[in-house]
């Protein structure tokens, strides 16, 4: 049976079934640089057995730590990391899915290594109780997650006996209080639950390789056929989550951030039941359409939503549904009833039209296009998905999923239709204005809600008092592409970006595509505004001018982004940018357009206010990001030059009104320097005429709406350069008095992009990742998030390690972090040379991996562009300095400028302090420090009491020469 690929794909793929019933898909792929494995085992949290919540989920965790042939604790996530590749695993209701990847010469090692898991893994007792810790650090970052808490909260409101309604995370109580008051051995439950349902016939595996199909294929004989097979049958769970009493209900419930939002949802036939006829995509394309006539678009111009999405979730075999979310405004908030009602006259709207063929044809053709023509991905990614597929569709259709709808069956789409009824709707409405209106609380996160009956009666009600709007289905989409030709270039040799064209006014790199032979193109233009971001203000309002012009254009540029055209204008350090992305037939249509809007903008008073309002709750709303997330965010402000921090942009938005930015738009506009990017499928002369007709546009005239930079305006983007020999410290308690979670980011500043410095820190983060991550989260358990990682600030290069924690404040976790750094030292010095050689050509060999497309490409290049560095061949030299290092020079390059107490070495920790550690804020704040370290008080006067490195931006290849 022939498995339907792409036209564009040159890979091949295999069928193959072991004697023990285990289902395999080889893929050989000669161009690949990474080989890539996924299992997929049919059992998820669905399987969970009663009082252990989060038991498959904890299995999960604990099945990579050892096994009887690899007995060494996490010596498969060390030997596939000092391999160039990663690894991870997640669980789902109906299956769990354990997946890596490697540089390819050492594939068949690392196959070795994950085939064991499934034949004899060790559930030690030691890393039992540890493991249980890092489930229950996974759930405490989860808990004042917004996303998290009302998708339980949806569970909660379900029949108990179905196991939809079941908690699945898991915490310590689930998996070691609870069970221990029962006389339960967590460990032999995790055993029994793996013994009973890891088995061969309910496992799919897809392996990703460079070899030749039979090559690979004698692999995973040799490797996987000891996988035992008890024929075990697939858990099934009939009948469906809702009952009578789950449906025509509006809960209310308080969210932790600020924001209305409603959730409107209908349990469904499954749309994977009848995938090929893509009931749900029609709908969903329908019901969540931005163009004119649309729901979305009537909501937008009433003022009353910000976006809305509407398509098929949490769908298994047996139960889905159908889900409608719209962000209201507060005057949508008000009007509740008015928006559930335009929502059913839409859904009313769809039932008389009848189900449209020209509809469903369209969509039919943007799907194929769109498969065809897919980009593609990394390895790691592409096997999960296949893997993921390989339970619920025929073997021809495992890549294809239901991502091509092909049989226009009307019956089908209205028997769907025909659910989202008001007899069978659930509608969740999420607003802080409820906060002290609950009676309930959802027992595992907290979540405050009440519920009460809606009829169908009222909601007739509502639809009848709605305002009477001209909705209507969309028109005929002009952007499908239908030239999907290749431009003959006569450039296969340019391997890097060129400067086409330089002026006062821009400058264009060019980049034709080489590489994929796909009719798609990229255009970035970054306008380059002095005045865009000289004060907080200027800031804020070159953010709500970003935000104003999407706004502007969405019901227009929506249908280019359904036919596979995306663009993007957003606020930058500098200014602003647009990105426009996608199939090139009818790009410069949507780029002339947006350039259009540009030029030529009128500031609507009543869209300000709405942009304003939610840029106003946006800002707000970082006080409840992670702790991580605001030790980063503290990091950022402490060492990049002429930022300014969200609390004080926040502190200006109120007074500004429309004529504020009606006023700065023009002077924003009046200095600019263009910095362009066009790559992909499009000729020189093409690319030079697209940059042309910009500069008429805003350049020429007697009057011109943009002139030349001065040579002293040009933007420098400039990072504080830390003392040598010196530990800063920045404490500060966390934004949230509710968070628990404390957090340190540790950060090691080292240089100023030079390749061999590079090289040298790369190799250290390479050989440093894995014993940081086994040390500090599997040994230590200090929480969920630890990570080592390099950092790059516009050129200056250094380490960080980042930590949220529960157990341990950030000032104890700083000592651990150096702690680690000293046991490793010794790892460093023992190092043999094989080791060292090994990790070098690891290190090579991530270097050299190829693009996979051109997304990815440009990516690549725009960073040398944006950072000032222009180092477009830095793979290349860096592979050549990395080719002459030795291993003396890691031991002098980390005892310089890492070893705990070098005197040339730089740090920088911040600390936030959370719920858990607040007492020790004061105490830690006011010790007496070392001689070495200096506590930050104010990040502005340490900012400005700094030297800086110089700027690879704006320096003499940006300048006018």
């Amino acid at each position: 049976m022939e498995i339907v690929k792409a036209r564009t794909d040159k890979r091949e793929y295999k069928r193959i079934v072991l004697p023990n019933a285990l289902q395999v898909l080889l893929i050989s792929d000669p161009d690949t640089d990474k080989c890539a494995a996924s299992m997929n085992v049919s059992v998820g949290s669905f399987s969970d057995p009663d009082g252990l919540e989060g038991l498959a989920h904890f299995l999960e965790h604990m099945l990579f730590y050892a096994s009887e042939k690899y007995p060494l604790e996490d010596s498969y996530s060390k030997y596939i990391i000092e391999h160039g590749g990663s690894t991870n695993a997640f669980t789902a209701s109906d299956h769990t899915n354990y997946h890596f990847d490697v540089n390819s010469d050492c594939f068949e090692d690392a196959l070795d290594r994950f085939a064991q898991f499934f034949i004899k893994p060790l559930m030690s007792a030691d890393a039992t109780i540890r493991e249980i810790k890092a489930v229950d650090s996974e759930n405490q970052k989860n808990l004042l997650s917004d996303g998290w808490r009302i998708n339980q909260l949806q569970k909660h409101l379900s029949e108990e006996g179905h196991p939809y309604h079941k908690f699945s995370t898991g915490n310590w109580d689930t998996l070691e209080v609870q069970p221990k008051e029962k006389g339960l051995d967590t460990r032999l439950e995790l055993i029994k639950l793996y013994e009973e349902n890891y088995s061969a016939n309910l496992m799919n595996l897809v392996i990703y390789a460079k070899e030749s199909l039979d090559k690979i294929q004698s692999l995973v004989e040799d490797k996987f056929q000891e996988i035992r097979n008890n024929d075990k049958s697939c858990f099934s769970f009939p009948g469906q989550p809702c009952s009578s009493e789950h449906l025509q209900i509006l809960v209310r419930t308080v969210p932790i951030k600020q924001g209305h939002k409603l959730r409107i949802v209908w349990p469904i036939t499954p749309g994977i039941l009848h995938y090929k006829e893509g009931p749900c995509s029609y709908l969903g394309h329908l019901i969540g359409h931005e163009g004119e006539g649309s729901l979305f678009y009537v909501l937008k111009t009433l003022g009353w939503a910000t976006d809305l999405y509407a398509g098929e979730v949490d769908g298994t075999t047996e139960f889905s549904f159908f889900t409608v979310v719209i962000n209201l405004t507060d005057a949508g908030h008000e009007h509740m009833q008015d928006v559930v009602g335009l929502l059913f006259k839409y859904i009313h709207l769809l039932q008389q039209s009848g189900v449209c063929k020209w509809i469903f044809d369209e969509l039919a053709a943007v799907c194929e296009t769109s498969f065809h023509y897919q980009d593609k991905t990394p390895p790691s990614s592409y096997v999960v998905r296949i893997a993921s597929n390989m339970q619920l569709y025929p073997q021809k259709d495992w890549l294809v999923r239901s991502s091509l709808p092909s049989n226009f069956s009307p019956s089908i789409i209205q028997t769907v239709l025909n659910q989202l009824s008001p007899d069978n709707v659930r509608i969740f409405w999420e607003s802080k204005k409820f906060e002290g209106q609950t009676a309930m609380t959802e027992p595992w996160y907290k979540t405050a809600y009440s519920v009460e009956k809606i009829t169908g009666s009222m909601i007739q009600e509502w639809m009848l008092f709605a305002p009477n709007e001209d909705l209507h289905l969309p028109a005929p989409n002009v952007f499908i592409p239908t030239d999907l030709s290749l431009k003959d270039a006569q450039e296969k040799q340019v391997k890097f970006p060129v400067l086409l064209r330089k002026s006062s006014s821009s400058s264009l790199w060019y980049k034709p595509d080489t590489m994929f032979s796909t009719p798609k193109a990229y255009v970035k233009i970054d306008f380059n505004c002095p005045f865009a971001s000289s004060s907080p203000e200027t800031e804020v309002l070159t953010d709500i001018f970003a935000r104003l012009l999407m706004d502007d254009l969405n019901d227009y540029a929506y249908y280019a982004q359904v036919a596979g055209l995306y663009y993007d204008i957003s606020k930058t350090d500098s200014g602003f940018q647009v990105t426009v992305v996608g199939y090139n037939h009818k790009l410069r249509i949507l780029l002339e357009t947006v350039i259009e809007k540009i030029s030529n903008f009128k500031v609507k008073p009543d869209r300000f206010s709405v942009i304003k309002e939610m840029v106003t709750k946006e800002y707000g709303n970082l006080k409840f990001q992670q702790p991580y997330q605001q030790a980063m965010y503290y990091s950022y402000l402490l060492l990049q030059d002429q930022t300014w921090p969200w609390m004080e942009e926040l502190e200006i938005l109120p007074h500004l009104q429309a004529e504020d930015l009606a006023k700065f738009i023009p002077l924003m506009l009046s200095r600019a320097f263009l910095e362009c990017y066009i790559a992909g499928n499009i000729e020189r002369s093409e690319a030079e005429s697209m940059i042309l007709h910009i500069e008429d546009v805003f350049n020429e005239g007697p009057d011109p709406i943009c002139q030349p930079l001065f040579p002293s305006q040009h933007l420098t983007s400039r990072v504080i350069k830390l003392e040598r020999g010196v530990n800063y410290l920045y404490p500060i308690e966390g934004l949230n008095p509710d968070d628990e979670n404390s957090a340190l980011v540790h950060y090691i500043q080292v240089h100023r992009d030079d390749f061999t410095l590079n090289v040298k820190l790369q190799l250290f983060a390479l050989t440093a990742k894995q014993p940081a991550f086994h040390q500090l989260r599997s040994v230590e358990q200090l929480g969920y998030i630890t990570v080592l990682m390099q950092r790059n600030d516009s050129g200056i290069r250094g380490v960080q390690f980042i930590i949220q924690s529960t157990v341990k404040g950030p000032g104890q976790i700083d000592l651990r972090v150096e702690a680690f750094l000293k046991m490793f030292e010794t790892k460093l010095y023992e190092m043999t040379n094989d080791e060292f050689k090994s990790n070098v050509n690891a290190l090579i060999d991530m270097k050299l991996e190829k693009h996979k497309n051109l997304r990815e490409e440009s990516a690549f290049f725009w960073r040398e562009i944006s950072d000032g560095t222009l180092k477009f061949d830095r793979r290349e030299c860096e592979v050549a300095a990395l080719k002459q290092l030795t291993q003396q020079d890691l031991i002098d390059f980390f005892d310089e400028h890492v070893k705990v107490g070098a005197p040339r070495k730089r740090t920088l920790s911040v600390r936030v302090y959370g719920k858990l550690h607040s007492c020790e804020y004061p105490s830690d704040k006011s010790q007496q420090l070392p001689p070495n370290a200096v506590q930050i008080e104010d990040i502005f006067s340490f900012r400005r009491s700094q030297p800086l490195y110089g700027s690879f931006k704006g320096g003499f290849g940006h300048m006018k020469l």
